[in-house]
This record gives structure tokens, sequence and C-alpha cells, in this order.
């Protein structure tokens, strides 16, 4: 029985070194430069709102936040890389608000105790809780700026742009989500992944400096309620669209790494962009807005501590450290491997 044991154990510890090379070899990957076909929301509009934010900072955060914004870029697609591998990220995304029928918006209580209270947070987190993680992070980020602990500042901060960013994409905001309650299954992506493909290189987004926010629980839900607004065109007008082409011309083949790939046509992408008049820059911009707003709010409610005082600090071996225990933490409970004792 020891022996097998045994065996067991070391081809657990192979297993672990072979899955920690791969995701080396991903992050590796990663850091390379994004051809236009690798455009989507996911990874180049979450690195982009974090590094156009930080330019928008005063002087006495930019000290610190310029030094570091190659971080803040990279990580920024952070919380999407835990989605599956820790439990409780998936719902931080996103808010099903139809669930909670028309009142939703009138119904929900703007924050988590009452929220818990009335719903449960089983029931909270089945459908989703992105405004109530917007002030929970918000609320990380000023505790953090108070400890004046860079490491914690810039890891939060990254994760916070990114929950910020996806509040403000409307198909976030609906159990339809992809459309496949309503036969338009790939809305999803093609909002996210081919409009920004084709167009980002055109979108403006610089929007001035940082405003302080006094009310930032009151800024996530008014994210999360113009996302939803903006459901309707989203869906309705794919749909019309789609009634006015032919199925050959909506979509088009394209040679992707090698892969012959369906996407939608650039005829049909161009008239969905019109028709929703450059919604997907105008949901960007306002992201970069909010997350420069909350980062700067959160400083100042911290005290407007002297970033100077950590001003040297680089991101090292630490958050290596960090990322390979969340690793081995994904892994373990992958395999429901019991912790030995210390």
């Amino acid at each position: 029985m020891e022996v097998i044991f045994a065996d067991m154990k070391r081809a657990l510890i192979y297993f672990t070194f072979f899955f920690e090379i791969i995701l080396n070899i991903s992050v590796y990957a990663e850091a390379m430069p994004l051809s236009s076909h690798d455009v989507q929301w996911g990874f180049w509009a979450h690195k982009r709102i974090n590094r156009m934010a930080t330019y928008r900072l005063p002087p006495e955060m930019l000290v610190f936040y310029k030094k570091n914004i190659d971080y803040l870029t990279e990580n920024a697609v952070n919380p999407d890389k835990r989605r599956y591998a820790v439990v409780g990220e998936a719902e931080r995304h996103y808010i099903d608000l139809d669930m909670y029928g028309d009142s939703a918006l009138s119904v929900l209580p703007r924050f988590w105790s009452a929220a818990v209270a009335r719903f449960g947070e089983d029931s909270l987190r089945k459908h989703g809780i992105v405004p109530w993680q917007i002030q929970q992070t918000a609320y990380q980020l000023t505790e953090a700026f108070k400890s004046k602990n860079p490491a914690r500042i810039l890891k939060v901060s990254a994760d916070l742009g990114h929950y910020v960013a996806d509040a403000h994409v409307p198909l976030h905001t609906t159990k339809n989500y992809n459309g496949q309650l309503s036969g338009q299954e790939g809305i999803h992506g093609f909002w996210e992944s081919r409009l920004p493909e084709l167009f980002a290189e055109d979108y403006d987004l610089w929007i001035g400096p940082a405003v302080y926010c006094d009310d930032i629980a009151g800024e996530a839900w008014k994210i999360v309620t113009d996302s939803h607004l903006a459901c309707d065109s989203v869906f309705s007008f794919e749909k019309e669209l789609t009634m006015r082409f032919k199925k050959d011309a909506k979509y088009s083949y394209e040679l992707r790494n090698n892969v012959l790939t369906r996407s939608y046509s650039r005829e049909f992408s161009e008239e969905y962009h019109q028709m929703l008049k450059n919604q997907v820059e105008r949901r960007m911009k306002a992201s970069v807005k909010m997350v420069g707003d909350i980062w700067y709010s959160c400083w100042v409610n911290a005290g407007q501590p002297d970033l100077r005082e950590i001003s040297g600090y680089s991101p090292g071996a630490a958050e290596v450290v960090e990322k390979t225990v969340e690793h081995r933490a994904w892994l373990q409970k992958l395999l429901n491997v019991r912790t030995e004792p210390e």
C-alpha cells in the first residue's frame, strides 16, 4: 500500500511539474505582440483600458503607477484566468439583471449586506455580482493605499480595472449573454471580438484627467444600468441585419493561424457597427474614465498617501511565488489533493 501511495505521489509531482511548464508557455504566448486577429475585449480591450486609465492619474499617483504601467496592462486579464480555477470568481464578471424582473434596478439593494439579507448569497452569486464586486474591490484598494503595500495596490488595481470594464459590456448584464435564448448564438464574440478586431485602430479612448467619485456604489450601478439599457439595440440591430443579409453574406471564412475560421463578414460587421453608432468604442471609453476615476478616488479616500515612498518597488519574485501558489491551489482543487501538514 505504501508503494502504491508513493507512486501516486510521484505521479502527482510529475504532473505538477509539466502543468507549470504548460502554464509558463501560455504566459509567454500571451506576452507576445497581438496581431489584428487577436484583438478582443477579453485581452486587448482589458489591457488597453488599464493602460489608458493610468495616464489619467495625477502626478502624485503617476510616480508609482506609470513606473508599473506594464504590470497593470499585462495583469488586467488575471481575473479571466482565474474564472475556471478559483471558486467564486466567475460570478464577479457579470450580473443577470433580467433574472430579477423588469424592476430589477429598483428592487436590488445597492450594498452587498442588504442584498444578501433580501435574496441570500447563493442566489445572488448564481446570477452574478459585478456591481457589488466593484465596491468590494474598491474598498480593498483603499485599504492597500492606507497600508502603502505596493504589491497589493498593483494587484487590486489591475483586478478592479477588469471588473469595471466587464460591467460596461451590455452582454454581461443579461441571462441571454450569447444570444442563446433568442437564436443569436455568437453575438457575444461578435460584439466583444469581431468589432474591435475590425475597428479598434480608429478608437479614440483619451478622456482627460481623473476626477473624484464620491459615490462608488452609485457609479457601479450606473455602469450596469447603462450597459443593460444598451442590450436592446445590441440584439435588435443584429436581428434586423440578419433578416436583410443572406446567410452566405452574413458570414465569411478567413484563414487564421492556418485554420479556416468562420467569422461575421466585414460588410455585416460594418453595418452593425454603424447602427450601434460606435457603441463598443463608447463603452470602452467609459471604462477608461471609470477605472481612472475609481483608482484616483480610492487614493483620495485613503488620505492621499505619498506614493513616492514606494515608487522604487517593482513586481518581482514575490509575484512569481504568488502565481505558483495559485496554480498549485488550482491543481489541488482539480485533483482533490489533501494538504500535507507542515
